[in-house]
């Protein structure tokens, strides 16, 4: 990384979207930086009685979970799309809008209430990861459906409802914008090159590691070159794989791992539970094949520079282009070095 780019502003360019996002990193150099505490501890019970995700409590639409063992999934009671509805489709002028459907679903990721992906043991997030794999081969064969996403909202900050660990599945008719992006760009670079472009990328950031934080035989977790976040990370699998469904065994165990040990860096940086929203991108269902495809992983986490001070999307940001302040290296950097065990447990030992 050049010394000058690394302390002036600049502008990165995002290979998978073709959108710019500028780079301030002299804004570091601020004399307010925001207040920096440590957050108090939560301690969380295992099972609470009137929490509508732990086992054998009635949700708020009258259904009552099972006593589950394992990752458990239900249609969610209060969707944002229905899974059937009118078709229409209206074109006045200027004016569009058509029907859309879409399949809602919860997956609580444990029973156990007090825990988080960080605090998890790596054999039950792969039981989270067989979750995964299953919905996304059975909501993506179902007719209408063209895309499967994956994704979790932890903490209240990111809009997270309930405190029991869990993630959604939203399966619909219709394509996201920013799938329809990364499909277009994904694609372009396979025709010319015939190879992934997320491979080619990551062929170049093993060989710099400078953005590098984890990787294991089979996934590398990084904080990608044009990242908007303050510390968001893409976990990128070293095979060219279009969807989660490929992963053998052995992968899941090292994908979980790597999951894990990010998290426990993420809580580490602050000594908080770190909020974040996290997604899963792949290749989109239907029937179709696409080659062209690499699913990656993103966390999207808002902390800027303590537990309490915060990164919101605002002003310029919202009118004309995303903005960050560290630089994806000095994020890295931070990361990458931050211990391998969770707080909590490091304070217990002492």
């Amino acid at each position: 990384m050049s010394e000058t780019l690394n302390s002036a502003p600049h502008r990165r360019y995002n290979i998978l979207t073709g959108e710019w996002v500028l780079v301030s990193p002299h804004r570091t150099k601020r004399p307010w930086q925001g207040k920096s505490e440590k957050a108090a501890v939560e301690k969380r019970p295992q099972y609470v009685p009137d929490c509508y995700l732990c086992p054998g409590n009635t949700r708020s639409s009258g259904a009552v979970n099972p006593d589950y063992k394992e990752p458990f999934t239900f249609e969610n009671d209060f969707p944002a799309l229905m899974p059937e509805g009118p078709s229409e489709k209206i074109s006045n002028g200027l004016l569009q809008a058509e029907s859309e459907t879409c399949i809602c679903k919860v997956v609580c990721f444990s029973p156990d209430h007090s825990l988080t992906l960080p605090l998890m043991e790596i054999q039950d997030i792969v039981k989270v990861i067989e979750t995964w794999k299953k919905e996304y081969k059975e909501l993506g064969s179902q007719p209408g459906i063209n895309y499967v996403q994956i994704f979790e909202n932890k903490g209240d900050v990111m809009g997270c409802s309930n405190p029991h660990p869990h993630g959604q599945i939203w399966s619909q008719r219709s394509l996201p914008p920013e799938i329809v992006k990364k499909s277009k760009h994904q694609l372009e670079f396979w025709e010319v090159n015939k190879k992934s472009l997320i491979k080619a990328y990551l062929e170049q950031e093993l060989e710099t590691q400078e953005r590098v934080i984890l990787q294991n035989d089979h996934f590398v977790a990084l904080v990608p070159y044009w990242a908007v976040w303050p510390y968001e990370v893409m976990i990128v699998p070293r095979e060219h794989y279009q969807h989660i469904g490929q992963l053998n065994t052995e992968e899941e165990s090292a994908f979980a791992e790597i999951i894990k040990q990010l998290c426990i860096r993420y809580d580490n940086l602050f000594n908080t539970s770190f909020p974040y929203s996290s997604g899963i991108h792949q290749a989109p269902t239907g029937g179709e094949d696409h080659p062209e495809w690499h699913f990656h992983m993103l966390f999207y986490p808002p902390l800027l520079r303590s537990a309490t001070v915060k990164k919101f999307m605002v002003g310029y940001e919202l009118f004309a282009s995303p903005q960050r302040d560290i630089t994806a290296e000095q994020a890295a950097e931070a990361l990458r070095n931050l211990p391998d065990i969770h707080y909590t447990r490091l304070q217990n030992e002492r």
